[in-house]
C-alpha cells in the first residue's frame, strides 16, 4: 500500500519590523487530532511584542504566539480490492458460473483478490507439478533428467496430460505437492486423491502466491528454475495462447491455462494463471471459474473477467 503523502506546512507571514526588532524562534508540532502548529517564541530587550507587532508596555516576559494553519491532509488508501471488486461488477456472468480473480503488481507488491472460493485447479496444476519437481531437484542438488525435461515441456507447452501424470508420480503425487505448496506459501490448496491431479483445490489467492515463486525473486526457486519455468510457459501452442493473455493488450505475457469437463454435471472448469505485461508493467493474473456450458463459454468468461480485474487494478492511482 501506498504510503500517504505528507502535507505541506504553510510558512506565517512576518513583519519585516519584527525580524529587525526581534528574535524569533518557530516550534512546530501536530496536536492529538492530527493538527499541526506553529509556536512563534518572541524575544526582545525592551519587551515582549504583541501579536500586533508593537512592543507590551513594560513587560520583559517572553510571549508565545500560537499561528494556526491548516491541517496536513492525508489521501485516503486506495482501495484496490472495491475497484477490482467494482470491476468484476460489471462481468455478464452466465447463469450458474462462478468466477474468482486475483492480480498482483510486480513492482510495488500490491494485490487484490475478488472471490475466495475454492475451485478445480484443472491443467493450471501443471505449473504446481513443474515447480515442486524443481523445488525437489534442487534440495537433492540435480538437475533435471532428459525425460523429467521432454515431459516438462510437452505439460505446458501442449498441455500433455501422459506427461502430467508422470511427473505427478516422480514428485510424489499429492502428498509431494502438497508438502512443496507449505514452502511456497500456499494455505488452501490440496492435492487430487490418486492420479486425479486435475481435481487438486485451488484459490485465486494461491494461485497469486505460486505464481510469485515462478516470476518473483523472492522465492523458493533459485534463478535458473524460475527462467525454465517461465521460457515454457511463454511457448504454450497457438491454440492454448487465450485466457489472462487478453489482458496484455498485445504486449508479452506467459501463461498457463486449463479445462475441465465435469462428468457429473457437464458443466466446465476453465482457469488461466501468468504474468502480463501493461503499458511497460508486470502483473501476476490469476482467474478461475466453474459451471460454463462450454469450455467456450469458460474461455469467454476468463477473458473477460481477466480484462476486468487488470482494468481495475491497474488504472488505480
Amino acid at each position: 500500500m501506498e504510503s500517504p503523502r505528507a502535507g505541506r506546512r504553510r510558512r506565517a507571514r512576518r513583519h519585516p519590523l519584527l525580524l529587525t526588532a526581534l528574535s524569533v524562534v518557530a516550534v512546530c508540532g501536530v496536536t492529538a487530532g492530527g493538527t499541526v502548529y506553529v509556536k512563534a517564541r518572541a524575544h526582545s530587550g525592551a519587551g515582549a511584542v504583541s501579536s500586533a507587532g508593537s512592543p507590551s508596555a513594560g513587560s520583559s516576559a517572553t510571549a508565545d504566539e500560537e499561528a494556526s494553519v491548516e491541517p496536513a491532509t492525508e489521501p485516503a488508501a486506495v482501495d484496490r480490492t472495491a475497484l477490482l471488486s467494482k470491476a468484476m461488477a460489471a462481468v455478464s456472468m452466465p447463469s450458474g458460473a462462478q468466477v474468482s480473480a486475483a492480480v498482483l503488481d510486480l513492482d510495488s507488491g500490491t494485490s487484490a483478490t475478488y472471490g475466495t472460493a475454492a475451485f478445480d485447479t484443472a491443467s493450471i496444476v501443471k505449473v504446481d507439478i513443474l515447480a515442486t519437481l524443481l523445488l525437489q531437484a534442487q534440495d537433492a542438488g540435480r538437475e533435471l533428467t532428459a525425460t523429467e525435461q521432454a515431459h516438462a515441456t510437452k505439460m505446458i507447452e501442449i498441455s500433455d496430460n501422459a506427461s502430467a501424470t508422470a511427473l505427478w508420480h516422480t514428485i510424489g503425487r499429492a502428498s509431494g505437492l502438497d508438502a512443496a505448496n507449505k514452502r511456497f506459501g500456499l494455505r488452501s490448496t490440496s492435492g487430487g486423491s490418486g492420479d486425479l491431479w486435475g481435481l487438486t483445490q485451488t484459490t485465486a489467492e494461491d494461485q497469486l502466491v505460486l505464481l510469485q515463486q515462478v516470476f518473483g525473486e523472492s522465492s523458493q526457486l533459485g534463478a535458473a528454475s524460475r527462467t525454465y519455468v517461465q521460457g515454457l510457459m511463454k511457448r504454450v501452442e497457438a491454440d492454448q495462447q487465450w485466457g489472462v493473455s487478453a489482458a496484455a493488450a498485445g504486449s508479452s505475457w506467459a501463461l498457463k491455462n486449463g479445462w475441465l469437463p465435469r462428468g457429473t454435471t457437464g458443466l466446465w472448469d476453465v482457469n488461466s494463471i501468468g504474468r502480463v505485461t501493461v503499458d511497460g508493467a508486470d502483473y501476476l493474473v490469476a482467474v478461475l471459474s466453474r459451471g460454463t456450458v462450454s469450455q467456450a463459454k469458460g474461455i469467454a468468461l476468463v477473458e473477460a473477467a481477466a480484462k476486468a480485474a487488470m482494468s481495475g487494478f491497474a488504472s488505480a492511482p
